[in-house]
């Protein structure tokens, strides 16, 4: 596997890394090497790696980047066919990575391999960033095999079949290079949250293909930057969703966004507020005031993307997901 680098990004995440990074480690085939990109931790993590993990390269950077900009930065300083980009609190079993590279080698057209993602605390369970791949659905609201909103399924197997998907989690991400600096990379501008749901769709765009390999599997914790009950969190969830919509969809589909999205976003703004979540309420609005300050730049951004159209994404479903939960369908299996 000469080519491959693990890049793991890292900001004041020394539990995780004494935690985890010995199994990624040992569980890396010959050849392929570990990276720690660390975005400026004032923590003891590069100490650590220093101290504990002389074999792993490292890579400083000067402040914090967000995963984005992170990424794009530490990126640049590796030479590699393939990154295979992880979270710092994954837990990597023997085997995991080799399935990966082989869909990639034996597929040219696919820029994209992830494997089935399921959770550290819970294993039996999948994880909600990820699960068995990823979709989304008209409106843009991401959703996986397994995971419906909040409703995360247990894994009996269920969707243990490879297949093409919408998007795979940025937690565990395997990807050609080639095409990772052929489309720039990460939009810098989301610094964290969709940013990989947004590559996968631009990869697709510029056709290729986004696979999810559930012979690879891989344990995540979650949480590790911003907590699910996180303002921020919520912020960067709704900016970058109307971001990447604005910047990715079809003019047909942009149109019904325009028309539908504000009113939902109004109605989860009222939802947090009857829940007694002024601060979330305060995230939608600046989610709303910095997408709508950024126009400009997004409409640059939205003629590069579309204006280089080779392929079709797979994975949009043609409905509203949130409408398909309200209704009691909160399994993949019984979204059709």
């Amino acid at each position: 596997m000469h080519g491959t680098k693990i890049i793991i990004l890292n900001w004041n995440g020394e539990g995780h890394l004494a935690r985890f990074l010995p199994g990624v480690v040992a569980a890396a085939p010959e050849g392929v090497g570990v990276v720690v990109a660390d975005n400026g931790s004032t923590d003891g993590s590069l100490a650590l790696l220093a101290r504990d993990f002389p074999q792993v390269q490292v890579v400083r950077l000067d402040r914090n980047y967000g995963f984005a900009e992170g990424y794009n930065r530490a990126l640049a300083q590796v030479e590699a066919e393939y990154f295979v980009l992880l979270n710092s609190d994954v837990e990597t079993p023997a085997g995991w990575l080799e399935p990966l590279i082989e869909t990639l080698e034996r597929n040219p057209d696919i820029a994209a391999a992830a494997p089935k993602l399921l959770s550290a605390a819970e294993p039996g369970r999948f994880e909600y960033a990820g699960a068995s791949g990823g979709f989304i659905d008209y409106l843009g609201y991401p959703f996986c095999r397994g995971r419906i909103l909040r409703s995360i399924e247990c894994d009996r197997g269920q969707y243990d079949d490879g297949r093409d998907v919408f998007w795979a989690s940025g937690a565990a991400f395997c990807c050609r290079a080639s095409v990772l600096r052929e489309l720039g990379g990460f939009d810098a501008g989301f610094f964290a949250h969709m940013e990989e749901i947004d590559l996968c769709w631009r990869m697709q765009l510029a056709g290729y293909r986004v696979r999810i390999e559930p012979r690879s599997r891989v344990y995540h914790l979650g949480g590790g930057s911003l907590a699910q009950g996180s303002p921020s969190k919520v912020f960067y969830n709704h900016r970058n969703n109307l971001a990447m919509l604005y910047k990715c969809a079809s003019p047909v589909q942009r149109s019904v966004v325009a028309i539908v999205r504000p009113v939902l976003d109004s109605c989860a703004a009222l939802s947090y507020l009857m829940q007694g979540r002024p601060d979330y309420v305060r995230a939608v609005g600046r989610a709303w005031r910095d997408f709508l300050r950024a126009h400009k730049a997004l409409a640059a951004k939205r003629r590069a993307v579309r204006g280089a159209v080779k392929g079709k994404p797979r994975g949009i479903y043609c409905g509203s997901i949130v409408l398909r939960y309200l209704l009691g369908r909160r399994r993949f299996g019984k979204l059709l």
